[in-house]
């Protein structure tokens, strides 16, 4: 059984940090589609960042680009998203999701794709 667990999540003022972790259990593959996904209130899901285990290829929605930082600790089997300079729009909950069938990502962040294994999630409160 696959679990993720999210944490690090909280409340932080604009232009401020946090660092989510998401430390996986149970993994019956070595190569996985790992993921970051947000969802705000009222809006559909989106994905923020990938990495393809395999090879370390990672990918990142526009809107993050340059502020956000995945990254993983095979070591640890944890997951993480470094975030910098946070907006206000920022603010959802924040999911990581597993999946061991999609050969690097697909090359970026999959749309309409639902991954294999999620974690129950951490809010990020961001203020201006």
């Amino acid at each position: 059984q696959v679990q993720l667990v999210e944490s690090g999540g909280g409340s932080v003022q604009a232009g401020g940090s946090l660092r989510l972790s998401c430390a996986t259990y149970g993994y019956t593959y070595s190569i996985y589609c790992m993921g970051w996904f947000r969802q705000a209130p009222g809006k559909e899901r989106e994905g923020v960042a990938t990495i393809y285990t395999g090879g370390g290829s990672t990918y990142y929605a526009d809107s993050v680009k340059g502020r956000f930082t995945i990254s993983q600790d095979n070591a640890k089997n944890t997951l993480y998203l470094q975030m910098n300079s946070l907006k206000p729009e920022d603010t959802a909950m924040y999911y990581c999701a597993a999946d061991p069938r999609v050969f690097d990502c697909g090359g970026g962040i999959l749309t309409g794709y639902e991954y294999r294994y999620w974690g129950q999630g951490t809010q990020v409160t961001v203020s201006s």
